[in-house]
């Protein structure tokens, strides 16, 4: 495996993000649907201001716990803003930051998911996905 490798090579550059000035959790919660995702950044303009993941969007939600409880559902999405359920100031990853220490990171926190910046504008992403399936090509 390439040590030095940056991340730059295996992370996602077309980013679907929500904006947390015009944008709902239903936005957040169909974006997931529609396109597969788990962790969502959110910016103002183009800069990073948070990351939300499918975790905190479920933590919301009863109708996964409950039948018929999609009511509770629109209600507690209408009545939260992205920015009351989003980690603000998430931990983030330079281009330059080799897939070594990215694993590292992933190994050791308890997210699955890196902003890639540039100063604070959002380059990419960077998933426990992309990192596996580096590594599958290495071996």
């Amino acid at each position: 495996m390439n040590k030095h490798k940056p991340v730059a090579d295996i992370m996602t550059t077309d980013v679907y993000t929500a904006d947390v000035d015009k944008d709902t959790l239903f936005d957040v919660k169909d974006l997931m649907l529609n396109k597969g995702l788990r962790h969502v950044p959110v910016v103002h303009g183009k800069k990073l201001v948070g990351i939300i993941s499918k975790t905190d969007i479920d933590r919301l939600i009863f109708s996964r716990m409950f039948e018929e409880e999609e009511d509770a559902d629109e209600a507690v999405l209408e009545m939260l803003r992205i920015s009351q359920v989003m980690t603000h100031k998430p931990k983030v990853v330079h281009a330059d930051t080799t897939v070594r220490k990215v694993a590292e990171i992933l190994a050791k926190e308890e997210f699955h998911a890196l902003p890639v910046v540039e100063g604070d504008k959002l380059v990419g992403i960077v998933t426990t996905t992309d990192v596996i399936k580096y590594m599958l090509t290495q071996y």
